[in-house]
């Protein structure tokens, strides 16, 4: 039968007793309450948008009378997921460009530039997305073939971690990049059309920029994307105080369904809304957070390490000298804000981690978050249970880079501190899991899939990448509901579906829990405080 939301009174059913009417009742469900006990119910009550009561389904449903009831056919409700790592307008950005994602080769990324231009007949062109180890090539690429292709047009081309760009000579003219440029924290290398980290900035800033409406409807069009998915909250992984303008505007028009914890850029801008704002809340935007971004991207040889890379000679990059690393973090205290730092190489976890350590030994519940945490030296893992960071990380970061996860860091670096999820966890007692989008796909069952699996959407490999450090089914639960919601400072509102909490969850589709492989997986029904913002059925 199919599964509807019943959006008329049950006559029959409320006739024979009087019970206290509230809005919504779901009913004959298989609901994770989500709570540190992990209890489990079978009905739940709904009224102004809170949750009044989960439990039994006679008791629910002899207690309480409503005009909108859903029987969930013993399907799986659980709270609305948090992606606790995402980048909506770099996403949305990135759909005004090329999209080079799972392009299988050089020669393809070309063809899906000309198709493009052909259509669009850019004077500049940008994209995003391409990752060189689809392409069965360890080394970057070089800008030969693309300048040969495009010879009077710049174009700049991103790979899929933001922390790699190639441009051919037209770009490089344009730009005005010759090998006199240097850039702090960044590589600029015109042999090969390759920048690093902060060498994009110098580019990007040069570029067009898309235009706020545009950048909307495409931020739009990704929430219906992501409510499809159950997912209701998004922790927003880094914006310019540009960009937090279109998310208040979107905010104050009422056009923002999904919950968006935003994390700004430490800019003089954003330090200045910070202390004119203190915590700020408009609708279902949230800001009271920055995001530090110490060291590159491992895939780019980017990500700061303590020993030099297994196949290369270099350390990688790290963005922020100590010293402005300090004066960052001083100033977050100082504002109350917490501080989500993007680590990903040992040396700059170490860094942070001791930082963390020292500078906020005196204040208990800082919450402070290491984003990414891929590599961690053995002897530092004590440190986040010291320190009480928070590691955030991305299961699929992991099932993505064991293609070249051991070339580039070695056996025993890799398996001794490399993509560490279990053992993050047993120190920190907690951890927070998101995707990185669209760095990977904001898809959340290939995140439980990678974090219990520890394997990709194909399954692989068969025996699952670092075997020993998957996790279980209701931790990975709790790192995508309650956890994350107490690294967003909301686990007093959302997380779990407990009685005074916003009625934000969601009805699945199939079950949570696969025996098998991976498979596709969606939300039937998603509510957000305690109203239909999805309905599978489109019966809204």
């Amino acid at each position: 039968m199919r599964f509807a939301l019943f959006l008329f009174s049950f006559f029959l059913m409320t006739s024979c007793y009087k019970g206290e009417s509230v809005d919504l009742i779901i009913h004959n469900a298989d609901i994770h309450v989500m709570n540190d006990a992990l209890d489990k119910a079978e009905a739940i009550a709904i009224k102004d948008g809170k949750i009044i009561e989960v439990g039994p389904e006679r008791q629910i449903l002899n207690k309480y009378t409503a005009n909108r009831i859903i029987n969930a056919q013993q399907k799986d409700v659980l709270p609305g997921l948090h992606d606790a790592h995402g980048h909506i307008m770099s996403l949305a950005r990135q759909r005004q460009n090329v999209d080079l994602r799972g392009v299988r080769s050089y020669e393809e990324m070309i063809r899906n530039v000309e198709k493009y231009q052909n259509k669009n007949q850019k004077s500049i062109i940008q994209g995003r997305g391409w990752d060189q180890s689809l392409w069965n090539q360890k080394d970057l690429p070089t800008h030969h073939q693309l300048s040969k292709a495009f010879p009077n047009t710049p174009i700049a081309l991103t790979r899929i971690d933001g922390h790699a760009m190639l441009v051919n000579e037209a770009m490089m003219k344009f730009a005005n990049i010759s090998d006199s440029l240097t850039i702090e924290g960044g590589v600029v290398d015109t042999e090969k059309g390759i920048l690093l980290d902060y060498a994009l900035d110098y580019v990007n800033n040069q570029l067009p920029a898309p235009q706020p409406e545009d950048l909307k409807k495409s931020i739009r069009e990704i929430q219906d994307e992501l409510l499809a998915y159950g997912i209701t909250h998004v922790h927003e992984a880094g914006l310019h105080r540009h960009e937090l303008k279109i998310f208040q505007d979107l905010a104050q028009s009422n056009e923002l369904n999904i919950q968006v914890y935003a994390m700004l850029f430490p800019s003089e801008e954003n330090f200045q809304f910070a202390n004119d704002n203190g915590f700020y809340r408009e609708g279902n935007l949230a800001v009271r957070s920055f995001k530090v971004i110490v060291d590159g991207a491992l895939g780019s040889h980017g990500a700061c390490l303590l020993q030099p890379y297994a196949d290369s000679a270099t350390y990688g990059i790290m963005l922020q000298k100590p010293e402005k690393v300090q004066e960052i973090f001083q100033r977050a205290k100082s504002l109350g804000y917490q501080l989500n730092s993007h680590c990903i190489g040992d040396s700059a976890n170490r860094i942070v981690l001791r930082t963390i350590d020292t500078l906020m030994i005196d204040i208990p519940d800082h919450r402070w978050r290491i984003e990414h945490a891929q590599v961690i030296h053995p002897s530092d893992f004590d440190l986040f249970e010291k320190s009480r960071a928070l590691p955030s990380v991305q299961p699929t970061h992991a099932t993505s880079d064991q293609r070249w996860a051991k070339d580039h860091l070695g056996e025993d670096r890799l398996i001794e501190g490399g993509y560490a999820y279990k053992t993050l966890h047993d120190k920190s007692g907690m951890i927070l899991f998101g995707t990185d989008f669209p760095v990977e796909d904001f898809d959340p069952f290939a995140t439980i899939h990678a974090a219990t699996k520890r394997q990709n959407t194909a399954n692989e490999p068969t025996k699952g990448f670092l075997p020993n450090e998957q996790v279980s089914y209701p931790i990975t639960l709790k790192a995508m509901t309650l956890w994350a919601a107490y690294g967003a400072f909301e686990e007093s509102r959302l997380g779990s579906l407990e009685v005074g909490k916003q009625a934000t969850l969601t009805v699945l589709d199939q079950p949570i829990e696969q025996k098998e492989g991976y498979a596709p997986n969606y939300a039937n029904l998603t509510i957000i405080d305690g109203e239909v913002v999805y309905d599978m059925d489109g019966d809204l």
